[in-house]
């Protein structure tokens, strides 16, 4: 499977950190031709420089069409084309129904979801002129299967690029490009650390196999959906979560 995308040109919005990080660092390993979009280019070289093996950085913004188009034409300048796409691009602030702003909605919907659709749409042109056109979009369990409050309007987005996803997939199969989603669980990553050490240690008590994932885990799901292997699977989704949706309670788990 990793041999599959070796000189393969992959893109990887919101690759400066978290899972986007380890998707990146994951697909770069395999020998792939690595761009890690992020906002701040500062950042995107950064995380470029620390995964090194030929990873660059591209400053790149998915709630803006234009920005993105960019971004995407640099990379295929740089590395011929574009085989895959990454979309990672989210945020997750926590905010209550009660308490949640109209702005703090649109903020959530504009990157995670909107900026879903401005990736898909800026990269077709390039997948299309690839052999190997795949499109794997970062969901999440919240939303699609599970809920957490604070995470209304994180949950309807990733519930959102699943429906996306599924009519995504039928337009694109004429032109061999794949669409699938990979659905962490809790995940070790910059944002869950800053929800403290109280919530790191529930979270993983209520997983079967007692411990959070790790970004590489969402990278190797990635892979397999990018990979050659991988070219009749179109539409579908992945759980990574260490089994956490399976249990009743946690006395499922004693």
């Amino acid at each position: 499977m990793t041999q599959s995308l070796k000189g393969r040109s992959v893109v990887v919005t919101g690759g400066s950190k978290g899972i986007g990080k380890g998707i990146s660092r994951v697909f770069a390993l395999s020998g792939a031709k690595v761009a890690i979009i992020a906002r701040h280019l500062d950042q995107a070289e950064a995380a470029a420089a620390e995964i090194g093996h030929g990873a660059f950085g591209v400053v790149g913004d998915v709630t803006s069409l234009a920005s993105i188009e960019s971004a995407f034409g640099t990379v295929a300048g740089r590395n011929g084309g574009i085989d895959v796409l990454c979309a990672n691009a989210g945020i997750f602030p926590q905010a209550r129904l009660e308490d949640m702003t109209s702005k703090q909605w649109d903020e959530v919907v504009d990157t995670n979801l909107k900026g879903t659709f401005h990736a898909v749409k800026a990269v077709v042109p390039y997948l299309k002129r690839s052999d190997q056109g795949r499109i794997v979009l970062t969901s999440s369990i919240t939303g699609p299967v599970t809920g957490f409050p604070g995470w209304s309007h994180y949950g309807a987005t990733k519930a959102g690029q699943l429906g996306f996803m599924r009519t995504a997939c039928i337009e694109l199969a004429k032109y061999g490009i794949t669409v699938n989603a990979v659905m962490p669980g809790n995940i070790i990553t910059e944002g869950l650390v800053g929800l403290g050490d109280d919530y790191q240690k529930t979270m993983a008590a209520s997983v079967p196999l007692k411990r959070l994932g790790t970004v590489e885990d969402i990278g190797y799901a990635a892979l397999y959906f990018a990979s050659k292997e991988a070219g009749y699977v179109t539409g579908q989704t992945i759980i990574v979560d260490g089994g956490q949706i399976l249990p009743e309670s946690l006395e499922a788990l004693a």
